[in-house]
């Protein structure tokens, strides 16, 4: 196009700049002040818009940065703790009681299914594959991964018993290794604490961990 034909477009159509603000930001233009606001500082304007954007990302950058290095240090911590746990019910009390103390306000359960090694080790949090609650894990063991959310009252009541009432978000890990071993279930009175869609990347190590320290007192 041609600059004459260029400036009649734009004469025809005042507001081009408002529906096109990203030009702004590579135009060169002198400024000249009149009755209206100037297109460099219409500029100023969209590119102070642009750094607060920038800043408010940043700022939730090192927010998710730090809140990953803290579950880092837990898992950490919950990682030096099983290696020093002497026996199966060592380790189910050292998880319990470690992720209670680091997330406080949490309910944490965990549940192993029955074999004649836990049976002897483990008699207090058994689930019997024959246990009518069985098929409520079918499809977490399926997918492998933690599931996040409002789980269905079922489960919830099976995992919580008789704090079931005060749990209004979940989170279930399956424990596996070259079977099912259990399932690690975290409840929250916090309705948006274990939501749909969270980011399960420390949850699944959590369970990682677990499942290894609980696989290891099985093979002794």
């Amino acid at each position: 196009m041609s600059e004459p034909a260029i400036e009649q477009y734009l004469r025809e159509h005042p507001d081009f700049f408002e529906r096109h603000n990203s030009l702004l930001e590579t135009l060169a233009i002198p400024h000249v002040r009149g009755g209206t606001v100037s297109l460099v500082e219409r500029q100023v304007a969209v590119l102070r818009e642009r750094n607060r954007q920038l800043e408010r990302k940043l700022i939730d950058l090192v927010q998710v940065a730090r809140d990953n290095e803290s579950l880092s240090s837990r898992l950490h911590r919950l990682a030096l703790a099983l290696m020093e746990a002497d026996g199966l019910h060592d380790v189910i009390a050292t998880t319990r009681e470690l992720l209670r103390n680091e997330f406080p306000s949490t309910q944490v359960v965990l549940k192993l299914f029955r074999n004649p090694r836990t049976a002897l080790q483990a008699s207090a949090h058994l689930l019997g594959s024959d246990d009518p609650a069985a098929p409520l894990f079918d499809g977490l063991f399926s997918d492998k991964r933690p599931v996040a959310g409002l789980l269905t009252d079922a489960r919830v009541d099976f995992l919580f018993d008789t704090e079931a009432g005060h749990v209004a978000s979940a989170v279930m890990i399956p424990l596996v290794d070259d079977r099912r071993l259990g399932v690690l279930a975290l409840g929250s009175v916090e309705q948006d604490r274990f939501r749909v869609g969270m980011g399960t990347l420390f949850l699944g190590y959590l369970g990682e961990l677990v499942s290894r320290a609980i696989g290891s007192q099985l093979s002794r």
